[in-house]
């Protein structure tokens, strides 16, 4: 509900997925990740950010591997609150999307996300 550094969802390593089911089926058109800013972090860095990225839309929870979104890359440099548009576009609308994090920014123990927005069209 806030930006307090450690009020994240944190997970163990630096790989990592969430699936999020949607209130109704949309054609997504961004995502947007948040982190605290260096000047907010106790420790002046933000090692702990997700730095690459993919999301998929997937047409049920028990689907192993949805359609692939796009591919990103967080910039711990840039903006605490950053948008990606769609990459990869498709004709489906989806109703659950999954983040899967593959690295963070050098943080050995853990990878934290603040918040992470799906945009779109309603179908």
């Amino acid at each position: 509900p806030d930006m307090y550094p450690g009020n994240c969802w944190a997970f163990r390593g630096s790989q990592g997925y969430l699936v999020v089911r949607l209130s109704m089926k949309i054609y997504p058109t961004a995502f947007t990740v948040e982190h605290i800013p260096k000047t907010l972090s106790p420790t002046g860095n933000i090692t702990s950010a997700p730095r690459n990225f993919s999301v998929y839309g997937l047409d049920d929870e028990y689907q192993e591997e949805g359609k692939l979104l796009g591919q990103y890359v967080y910039d711990q440099g840039g903006e605490p609150l950053q948008m990606f548009p769609v990459m990869e576009k498709s004709e489906s609308a989806f109703q659950i999307v999954e983040l899967r994090i593959f690295s963070n920014w050098g943080h050995a123990e853990y990878t934290c996300l603040y918040r992470f927005r799906v945009h779109g069209k309603p179908a």
